[in-house]
């Protein structure tokens, strides 16, 4: 098995690589998480016009470009080094997914080519105000009334669910589990961005008081695909962290290169060297996992479920150490507003927590292989 990235992923990464130096620099990134919406409308329709990569995985029948996941991992990690502030992740990883999983060919070709053309915004909605994200915590409801559905309940910490045009909501009817969509604009839908420790990633509250949904897939028929979902969006998110652990990681040995205590670098200092050596090795680590899950994920292999917690869990530490490490080797800069390094780690933690802790998906991954 050959797990070295082909010549073509090769150069999408060095375009996206450019594309973003280009167009998400630290004085961009820092711009555009004091606003409202969090992005750069241009830069997001540069992003599907000239790259493509909102319609990376999804297929051409869809109006996408048909890649795989493997492509998709390319671009995250990228994403990831250079903090991009843009609901990508909410659209690709979430909402794309959650259609491409839902078995409703109807939905797929109604909502799919808008996501694919950067068009439309999409988000999935799981988690409420309890924070669980089993599906046991799902308690908004859906009701059904002369062949139409509304919705009544709430969900927290909803990536880009203030931006969103396309929200994607897990709830409970009669029959079970199902998931709708609801249009950013509905009726009864009222959305509130929340205050969070990553500025760099925006999440909302979402207030549902019979709001009109149109039903995705089966009645009571969602959890199949909802968890399927979640695994294909725990391998995206661990590339992504894998893209910011290896800025941590190139951050502190171009540091440790060229601070000069006591007459010579900081990085001829055994602690110094001892600490870049243990970032370099759990990078490459992560490197791995992150990238075996995105094979599993492009071959749909039986081992998805497995190694997406795998990768996720250990993903999630490498980066929170490497992000804090960083500050660390930096010393006392590193602690400052002026510097970078507080926004990795920002978007380290909130990236464990997001789909459940280390914790949580290691326990996930015991259930899994029968343990």
């Amino acid at each position: 098995m050959n797990f070295a990235f082909s010549e073509e992923q090769e150069e999408l990464r060095s375009a996206v690589r450019r594309f973003l130096q280009e167009k998400s620099p630290e004085t961009e990134v820092r711009r555009l998480m004091e606003t409202e919406d969090g992005y750069d409308p241009a830069v997001w329709s540069q992003m599907a016009e000239q790259l493509g990569l909102q319609s990376l995985t999804i297929p051409e029948e869809f109006g996408g470009s048909g890649f795989g996941y493997v492509e998709l991992i390319v671009v995250l990690e990228e994403m990831g080094n250079a903090l991009l502030c843009a609901p990508f992740f909410s659209t690709v990883a979430l909402a794309t997914n959650a259609l491409l999983t839902s078995g409703d060919d109807a939905a797929k070709k109604d909502l799919l080519p808008g996501l694919a053309s950067g068009a439309t915004i999409g988000t999935l909605a799981i988690t409420e105000d309890n924070g669980r994200w089993d599906f046991e915590g799902v308690a908004l409801q859906g009701t059904e009334s002369g062949g139409s559905w509304t919705l009544d309940g709430h969900k927290s910490f909803a990536i880009d669910g203030h931006a969103a045009n396309l929200i994607l909501v897990v709830g409970r009817t009669k029959a079970g589990l199902s998931l709708f969509a609801v249009e950013g604009d509905a009726a009864g839908l009222t959305r509130t961005s929340l205050p969070t420790m990553d500025q760099t990633r925006k999440q909302a509250r979402l207030v549902f008081e019979s709001t009109p949904a149109r039903l995705i897939g089966t009645d009571g028929g969602a959890a199949e695909g909802l968890t399927k979902t979640l695994d294909l969006a725990a391998v995206a998110l661990a590339a992504e962290q894998v893209g910011g652990a290896q800025h941590c990681l190139d951050s502190s040995v171009d540091y440790a290169k060229n601070r000069i205590q006591f007459g010579r670098p900081i990085g001829s200092f055994q602690a110094i060297k001892h600490k870049c050596a243990d970032m370099l090795l759990e990078v490459e680590s992560a490197k791995s996992a992150a990238y075996y899950a995105g094979w599993a994920a492009a071959e749909d292999s039986d081992e998805l479920p497995v190694v997406a917690s795998l990768a996720k869990s250990y993903c999630s530490e490498a980066y929170f150490h490497a992000a804090a490490e960083n500050i660390q080797i930096h010393g006392g800069i590193g602690f400052t507003w002026e510097h970078d390094a507080h926004l990795y780690f920002k978007r380290a933690k909130s990236s464990e927590l997001l789909f459940g802790d280390p914790a949580y998906h290691r326990e996930l991954l015991a259930q899994r292989i029968g343990i």
